[in-house]
């Protein structure tokens, strides 16, 4: 039976504005990423098998950039300026992997979002913890277009915070990786 304390389950919860504005930095690059992916990998799918997840892809993007839009205004209200560089996106000629890193970047996304959200609370922000709600949704909706597109089952979520999962962690207004 694992047990977590009180301490355990609220560590990284309590974090600055300025660390705040840090890590929605870094959820804005990844949705630059993702307009990017969505916008190239839904022009080089070819074929009958995959035009419907072409257009679901195109229509993708744009909801990227009005995720891109609304954690760019969160930023500036918090004081912060938004950053302008993207997380480097995946390429591939194969549709099948293409397709996997997109499912993937959701994953972390939400991942990401889920812990951002219990940070937001924990400051008080509860306007920036709604935004990030309505985020969530959608980019569920993409987690199980894409598994469909894929014809696998939508993978579990990810852990919360207590796990790494590949995320950024900020220590004393440092991020770096545990």
């Amino acid at each position: 039976m694992n047990i977590m304390t009180k301490e355990q389950t609220t560590a990284g919860l309590n974090i600055t504005r300025e660390q705040m504005i840090q890590l929605l930095n870094e959820d804005l690059a990844g949705e630059y990423q993702a307009i990017i992916a969505y916008t190239v990998y839904s022009q080089l799918l070819k074929g009958a098998a995959y035009t419907d997840i072409a257009r679901e892809l195109e229509a993708h993007a744009g909801e990227e950039l009005a995720h891109a839009i609304k954690i760019a205004k969160q930023i500036d209200y918090l004081g912060g300026m938004p950053g302008v560089t993207p997380k480097p996106v995946k390429t591939s000629n194969d549709p099948v992997a293409m397709l996997r890193a997109d499912l993937e970047n959701e994953r972390t996304t939400v991942g990401r979002y889920r812990e951002r959200i219990r940070q937001a609370e924990a400051m008080g922000e509860f306007a920036l913890s709604e935004t990030l709600r309505a985020i969530i949704v959608q980019e569920q909706e993409h987690e199980i277009d894409l598994s469909a597109a894929l014809d696998i089952n939508v993978p579990p979520a990810r852990k919360p915070a207590d796990q790494t999962n590949g995320r950024n962690h900020v220590k004393n207004g440092h991020a770096s990786r545990r």
